[in-house]
């Protein structure tokens, strides 16, 4: 039942289409388009949290590497969910950009997974209520143009968020820690006999 649900809310939302759409969310998925904002995202950090940045910067590369290959390990590899655009059952119905599909399967996209790791880390350093917003409406926007482009349905889409939210979570509230336990070990060595 949900599985149906999601495909007729797959065929409505991708069908919403035209060319000069197709050409937007396009770049919208694209990769290197945002590395600009994530260089600007790291400058602010640094710029923000100074000595702290390079810890910052390991716990950041972590939460990447593991938003970006859990979504294909843990799901796309043990779920084995069909892309819309390769189901048999919506054959003729999916509106694919550029006749590009993907793999095999699409459970959870990995897009909205890295997106959503990106925000959701972002959001928790700089803490600025406009920065959430606009970081929460651009993952939104890349997680949406998975599904115009017809590679995802949005049950893909909204578990990748999902999975990206708790991994950036998980690894803010880890650096958080592991920042508390260099701080206890810097004082203990000044003060050896606290």
């Amino acid at each position: 039942m949900l599985d149906q649900l999601d495909k007729q809310l797959f065929l409505l939302l991708n069908s919403a289409n035209s060319p000069f759409w197709d050409q937007i969310m396009y770049a919208i998925s694209g990769k290197l388009i945002w590395v600009p904002l994530y260089i600007a995202i790291l400058i602010w950090i640094g710029r923000k949290y100074k000595k702290r940045f390079l810890l910052i910067l390991v716990f950041i590369g972590l939460a990447a590497l593991f938003a970006d290959q859990s979504s294909v390990h843990l799901f796309k590899n043990v779920f084995q969910r069909l892309r819309p655009c390769h189901d048999p059952e919506l054959e003729g119905l999916v509106h694919i950009v550029k006749g590009q599909c993907g793999g095999l399967y699409g459970f959870v996209s990995s897009h909205a997974s890295n997106s959503f790791n990106v925000a959701l880390l972002s959001l928790l350093f700089i803490k600025k209520r406009w920065f959430t917003v606009s970081i929460i409406l651009w993952a939104s926007v890349v997680g949406y143009s998975r599904i115009y482009l017809g590679v995802h349905f949005p049950g893909d889409v909204v578990c990748g968020a999902l999975l990206g939210a708790l991994t950036g979570w998980s690894f803010y509230r880890l650096y958080i820690y592991t920042r508390s336990i260099l701080t206890d070990n810097a004082i203990r060595k000044r003060n050896p006999r606290e």
